[in-house]
């Protein structure tokens, strides 16, 4: 289970280095710290991109049923830097099958809140790795 969340967690980190994002901290990491918690919060990652930050958040079937998400979703995006004040960014990253799910959430916050939260979809890679091991030992000469 915590193998799984850590591959998870991998393809989000994936996700913030395909935008530009350099990771500051991160659950399941060797050796990056955990990130804390924002407000009440756990969130999965904290990334840095010259002056802009971002946070990255994993929604599992279990955070779907939780009543309190939409609150969660608000609160974390409209995080701004304590000095500058800059807008903090919010990826979510989501399985596939509940894409639809978290982007029709996502369309119950404010614009503001809005404008500042990316949604990505996780594929589980496990599947995927057993597919190429299974091909890779099919012998086509001997």
């Amino acid at each position: 289970m915590i193998e799984l969340k850590r591959r998870v967690v991998d393809q989000l980190v994936d996700q913030f280095w395909k935008q530009g994002y350099l990771t500051v901290s991160r659950k399941f990491g060797t050796y990056l710290p955990d990130p804390g918690k924002i407000g009440n919060f756990e969130v999965d990652i904290i990334a840095k991109q010259r002056n802009n930050y971002a946070i990255g958040l994993i929604l599992s079937e279990n955070d779907f049923k939780n009543s309190d998400l939409i609150e969660k979703l608000t609160y974390l995006s409209t995080r701004q830097t304590r000095y500058t004040n800059k807008k903090v960014y919010l990826f979510v990253g989501v399985k596939t099958e509940f894409y639809n799910r978290a982007k029709s959430l996502i369309k119950l916050l404010s614009p503001e809140a809005r404008k500042s939260v990316r949604v990505f979809q996780i594929e589980d890679k496990s599947s995927f790795q057993k597919a190429s091991v299974e091909e890779k030992q099919k012998i086509l000469f001997s």
